[in-house]
């Protein structure tokens, strides 16, 4: 079930976060784009990809860089589900890199690349105020930044 986001204040953060986002869909993307910036209050650092297979690299590359590094690199997709399963291979990939990444770097990587069924899907999740994941991206984003920092 899908649950509204709970927070409604501005993050507090004081490090550099980075966002890659899918320009494919970008009627979607856009909105968890605008809703992550919404909340962002320091650095961020936007890089834009041609769709959701190219987070993983982008996401990487960012992460592995000497200077500028992000604390944390939220990651932006939309999939929609068509009459194969190209969308299942394609999101079962990022899923499986960006979980590699980010204990291999140690920088977060939020993974909101969404595989969905339809547009009425990407909708409330992308568009809506209330239900946008991109909000919520940026909120968990900045929660473990920060818990990452109390515990190093």
């Amino acid at each position: 079930m899908l649950k509204s986001t709970q927070r409604k204040t501005p993050a507090r953060q004081n490090a550099r976060i980075a966002i890659v986002a899918s320009a494919y869909n970008a009627e979607y993307v856009d909105g968890m784009v605008e809703g992550a910036l919404g909340v962002l209050t320091g650095e961020v650092e936007l890089i834009r990809v041609p769709g959701a297979f190219e987070i993983p690299v982008a996401a990487a590359t960012l992460a592995r860089r000497k200077r500028l590094r992000p604390a944390a690199v939220i990651c932006l997709g939309v999939i929609l589900r068509g009459r194969t399963t190209h969308a299942e291979y394609v999101g079962q990939s990022v899923t499986q890199q960006l979980a590699a990444l980010a204990v291999e770097t140690g920088i977060p990587m939020v993974h909101e690349v969404l595989l969905l069924e339809n547009r009425a899907q990407a909708k409330t999740r992308c568009l809506k105020a209330g239900t946008n994941r991109g909000t919520e991206a940026a909120h968990t984003a900045v929660a473990m930044v920060g818990l990452l920092s109390e515990i190093a």
